[in-house]
């Protein structure tokens, strides 16, 4: 009991002086402090941030991972992380971002929801990831064969009605599926699933006042990628 105390005390604390930084000083965390940030592994460019994703899946495809070895640097993560991304991915088991990227444990500071979308929980969530953590880069990773777009897709055309709290679900992903009929594409599961990720991309870099200034700054950019399944590869949209 004292020990679960002792932690939520802590994270009040947290909480408590990222909202001081917010106000008194106008930056918090790595982004306030230029002696800490010269020390943190992820302080590198967005770019080079997603260099090292795209070069992860290159190695994960051709299945020559080189994050073998899951204990090394175990001693240093339990004080502190330093993500060079934050993943939006979907809770589909087949797709794990740190394996698809080829990361190492803390490399990867993923939110997982059906669809991939962003709702006020996720966006609280990367704000987190960005701001306190560090992260230059978010990527938004829509995949192959989507069953949440699928089912949005299938409830838009038969005007279904769905138990508990699905229907939030087809609401989140309702736009991209709009989106992807006004492009009358051939294949409309492959340009949904595509849309989806479009529009969170913009709903990311609109968000403010933390990610839209942090990539006024360049200290962030926000992409979106396709992952296929069947080949393992990730294509950026």
């Amino acid at each position: 009991m004292c020990e679960l105390h002792q932690r939520a005390l802590s994270r009040r604390g947290l909480l408590t002086a990222v909202a001081a930084g917010t106000l008194v000083g106008g930056s918090l965390g790595p982004r306030g402090a230029d002696a800490a940030e010269a020390g943190r592994s992820n302080a590198i460019t967005p770019e080079e941030a997603l260099a090292r994703l795209m070069d992860g899946n290159t190695r994960y495809a051709a299945n020559a991972p080189a994050n073998r070895d899951f204990s090394a640097g175990r001693a240093a993560r339990a004080s502190a992380q330093y993500p060079i991304a934050c993943i939006v991915g979907c809770a589909d088991a087949r797709v794990a971002p740190d394996y698809v990227f080829d990361q190492g444990p803390g490399d990867l500071f993923v939110v997982h929801v059906a669809g991939n979308f962003v709702n006020a929980d996720g966006l609280g969530s990367l704000e987190y990831g960005v701001q306190v953590l560090g992260a230059p880069l978010i990527l938004v990773l829509g995949h192959s064969d989507c069953g949440a777009v699928r089912a949005t897709i299938d409830v838009m055309k038969t005007d279904a009605v769905l138990p508990g709290h699905l229907p939030m679900l087809i609401d989140a992903i309702r736009p991209a599926v709009d989106l992807a009929a006004k492009a009358q594409a051939q294949d409309p599961l492959a340009e949904a699933i595509a849309q989806n990720v479009r529009h969170n991309v913009r709903r990311l870099e609109q968000a403010g006042p933390i990610l839209s200034e942090a990539i006024a700054r360049r200290q962030l950019r926000v992409v979106g990628g396709f992952y296929e399944i069947a080949t393992g590869r990730v294509a950026l949209l």
